[in-house]
């Protein structure tokens, strides 16, 4: 059987392209291809691709790769380097389906000895965006892996006041086996947003940029300013941070120092140290297990961040053996170690002119810093087992804070204090300004003795004190919140006994203080103690100061300047018994609260004296009738006292609420 003659024919027809075009690149090869890429890239993006070496091609069903030696590309005129990549051979894998669809992406791109500067400019201009004026976001080359056998990577931000150079080189053997072959080691310094940066680590030889299938190794040490980061593990695509599984250690001199590598407004603290497991899946990174240290305290527990909200939304299940009240400081406008913040937040003088001490400040002056409250929404749990306040006997701190649309609150907030319990709810509005403040404390059960464990006097006094603070202010530091605030401050002491001596003292009873001191010391009941303030404007105006034992009875009048910061308050004594030697004089607590002043009233005491004197001198038998205390003082109706003082808080509140309690 023979075939058509047009059979031949047609076949040869069929092939001949073929073959003519293998002999063309036979004899003339692919670098006739140069001259046609480099006019249609100058073309499309107005920059200038170079190639000056031979040109290659080889095939594939799906990813055909082109190799090429001695090339640049240019960067736009605008940018700080005139390249924006050098090297000198490059080997890239093309998407072959996704270049029939107009999209140019390569699955791999190697480079040796390559040198890549990225750059962003002002008006969104990126230099890697590969249209005219580089603000086009599709007009970009999609790159999932990449390779640099030592080479160099750049980038800049001048808006951002970044600009980063890294080195980067291939590991030799004596570096450990690689899973994939030889790994990748980098070091890289430069400014991060104005803070100094540094960095060194090995990674494995392909950098994953948008591999969202492939974990890529990582280990790395990083300082950025005085915050230190040391991490090991993986990472899935390295511009999408799609995945993150690595072990981290922190540390850094405050936890607000994070705010520019991670956007999260951390509050001021002390120096930090912390190690845990950070893992990153979508939107939510989770920092598993960690422990360290904040200060003096020890912390743990889980903390978690959620960006993909309209505010990056943090929880933090936190957990502390032992919280050092200093390292709270911050957190409330102090400085720890300090009583004098407003003085170290003061300017240095500029000029010769000695300037006049500041008096010294008890309350915390410095001012919060809301301004990335609104950055953030927080729900965070902290329990302390043991709490060291000095010589404040806290313990068992329970504490939720919540912050959202720039409202934070404290609530619960309870601890134990010296036997008793305080517990409360604190709340500040950072949406205005000044900041407006509401805190709403009881005291329960608290102890005397446990209170004030180095007053001698109080070491044999058994009684517990009860109390209610109902303050609202505004300010932007806790001390001038409490300088403008309002409302009322209750405090009760029922059941107990007191050391005799230190009443006697309190009245002036020196007969009683000299045969107290020769036969020792008892213990005297106590029938009631009420301290009620009205505050206004930050001025606490005394309207109940009584202190009733079976022997004296203290009755207090006065005020307190939270402001200024200043005490003036008064107590008369009323003795119960009379006392052949007594001054019966006034005494007076006076002074700021850095620096109390407690005396007794000098004018009465110098009259007593001139009188008993003046009786001396007509007969000696009459020189302790001015010196003689005759008493008795009236018991003090308790019940009502105490009444009145529990009452105060809940008419208070009923008169807020516009109801007029009935009389």
């Amino acid at each position: 059987m023979t075939l058509p003659r047009s059979i031949p024919w047609i076949a040869g027809l069929l092939v001949a392209p073929v073959v003519l075009a293998l002999l063309f690149v036979a004899i003339f090869g692919w670098n006739w291809l140069r001259g046609p890429i480099e006019r249609m890239v100058l073309d499309k993006t107005g920059r200038e691709l170079a190639i000056g070496g031979d040109l290659e091609l080889s095939f594939g069903w799906t990813h055909p790769r082109l190799h090429a030696s001695t090339v640049t590309f240019a960067n736009p005129g605008w940018a700080r380097e005139k390249q924006m990549v050098t090297a000198d051979a490059v080997d890239i894998a093309i998407d072959l389906p996704q270049l029939l669809l107009l999209k140019i992406v390569f699955p791999e791109v190697r480079l040796e000895r390559g040198v890549i500067f990225l750059e962003q400019g002002s008006e969104g201009r990126k230099n890697w965006l590969l249209d005219i004026n580089q603000q086009d976001e599709a007009a970009r080359i999609l790159i999932s892996r990449l390779a640099i056998d030592h080479g160099t990577l750049g980038f800049d931000d001048a808006g951002q006041k970044t600009r980063i150079r890294a080195e980067l080189s291939t590991l030799d053997s004596m570096s450990g086996p690689q899973p994939n072959g030889d790994g990748l080691a980098f070091t890289a310094q430069g400014q991060y947003k104005g803070i100094p940066l540094k960095a060194h680590g090995k990674g494995g030889p392909v950098l994953a940029l948008r591999d969202e299938s492939t974990p890529y190794p990582l280990q790395v040490e990083l300082s950025v300013g005085r915050t230190f980061v040391k991490a090991e593990g993986t990472i899935t695509s390295l511009v999408k941070f799609t995945a993150m599984d690595m072990h981290l250690a922190l540390r850094g001199d405050s936890l607000a120092q994070l705010f520019p590598l991670l956007g999260i407004a951390f509050p001021e603290t002390r120096a930090y140290v912390t190690e845990g497991q950070i893992v990153h899946v979508g939107k939510t990174w989770r920092y598993e297990k960690f422990s360290g240290r904040i200060g003096g305290s020890d912390i743990a527990g889980t903390f978690q961040v959620d960006s993909g909200g309209k505010r990056t939304a943090i929880q933090a299940d936190l957990v502390s053996r032992q919280l050092d009240l200093a390292d709270l400081g911050p957190l409330i406008g102090a400085r720890p170690g300090s009583l004098d913040a407003a003085r170290e937040a003061a300017p240095a003088p500029t000029s010769n002119v000695v300037p006049t001490p500041a008096p010294a400040r008890v309350l915390p002056v410095l001012p919060f810093k809301t301004g990335h409250w609104d950055s953030v929404d927080a729900e965070v749990t902290l329990k302390a087992g043991s709490i060291r306040a000095n010589d404040l006997p806290l313990e068992d701190l329970v504490t939720h804070l919540s912050l959202r649309d720039s409202v934070l609150t404290l609530d619960p907030l309870d601890f134990g204090v010296a036997g008793g319990h305080l517990s409360g709810v604190i709340s500040l509005d950072g949406r205005k300004d000044p900041i407006q403040a509401q805190a709403k404390i009881r005291a329960r059960k608290i102890l005397i003795a446990k209170l004030f464990p180095k007053v001698e006097l109080s070491k044999t006094s058994i009684g517990q004190i009860n109390g209610e603070f109902d303050l609202t202010g505004n300010g932007n530091s806790v001390g001038r919140m409490l300088a403008t605030s309002s409302g009322k401050v209750g405090l009760v002491v029922k059941r107990g006994e007191i050391s005799q001596l230190m009443m006697e003292k309190a009245g002036l009873h020196l007969w009683e203080i000299l045969g107290l001191n020769m036969t020792g010391d008892r213990l005297v009941k106590v029938r009631c103690g009420v301290a009620n303030f009205d505050v206004r404007e930050g001025k606490m105006i005394a309207d109940a100061l009584i202190f009733d034992t079976e022997v004296t009875t203290l009755v207090g009048s006065g005020s307190i300047d939270l402001g200024q910061e200043t005490l003036d308050l008064k107590l008369h004594q009323k003795t119960k018994n009379t006392s052949p030697l007594a001054l019966r004089s006034p005494i007076y607590i006076r002074g700021s609260f850095a620096r109390p002043d407690i005396g007794i009233d000098k004018g009465p005491v110098a009259a007593r004296v001139l009188g008993a004197i003046a009786l001396a001198m007509v007969n000696p038998l009459l020189v302790l009738i001015p010196l003689i205390d005759p008493g008795p003082g009236e018991d003090s109706d308790c019940r009502q006292l105490i009444r009145d003082a529990q009452a105060l808080p809940r008419q208070q509140q009923k008169q807020r609420s516009g109801v007029i309690p009935a009389r």
